[in-house]
């Protein structure tokens, strides 16, 4: 799910760049200390949408910067648990896939791409059921459920697991191929 949020802060500008316009500067500041950042309670941080309040600077001694206190909105992408998500598969590894949920990728556990057993074919770069000769590949455009989301506070990488096993859910032709085979 996608959000603004507005956060509050204390951005210390360093003396280099006092010459600057401040608002530039802080804005600069701010979308490489906080874009691609995850968190688990707010989600991944995706742009710096409007810088909203900008304090007066202090300086601490010993320390030639100066801090600003500011308020700004923060555009944010955070998954749900069980929210159904449309995707394309951007890597296939002997594990399972990674599919691409827009501003960052969820993985497949191979169990969790079909009510099938699942094999690794190395050379196609695909997953495939070994009943069902349903094949999963690079490019492939899929539906699925999130079901785990967890993400160390301040890193710049989560992990999204998804599921791909229940009705309605899978590669969007093995969908198509179902509602035939309900209607007949």
């Amino acid at each position: 799910m996608y959000k603004i949020i507005t956060v509050r802060d204390t951005v210390r500008v360093l003396p280099s760049r006092f010459g600057e316009p401040l608002k530039e500067a802080i804005v600069d500041i701010l979308n490489k200390d906080y874009e691609g950042l995850t968190d688990k309670d707010v989600g991944t941080i995706l742009a710096i949408t409007e810088l909203k309040e900008i304090g007066t600077g202090r300086i601490i001694m010993g320390d030639g910067a100066s801090y600003h206190d500011v308020t700004f909105d923060a555009l944010v992408y955070k998954p749900e648990a069980n929210e159904v998500v449309l995707g394309e598969v951007v890597e296939i590894v002997e594990f399972g896939g990674f599919v691409r949920l827009g501003p960052i990728d969820g993985l497949v556990h191979v169990s969790q791409v079909m009510d099938d057993f699942v094999g690794y074919d190395k050379k196609k770069g695909a997953l495939y059921g070994k009943e069902s000769k349903r094949a999963l590949k690079e490019g492939d455009k899929v539906r699925a459920r999130v079901v785990s989301v967890s993400a160390r506070r301040g890193t710049r990488s989560g992990k999204i697991g998804l599921t791909m096993r229940q009705l309605g859910l899978g590669k969007l032709e093995w969908i198509k191929e179902a509602r035939k085979e309900a209607k007949a």
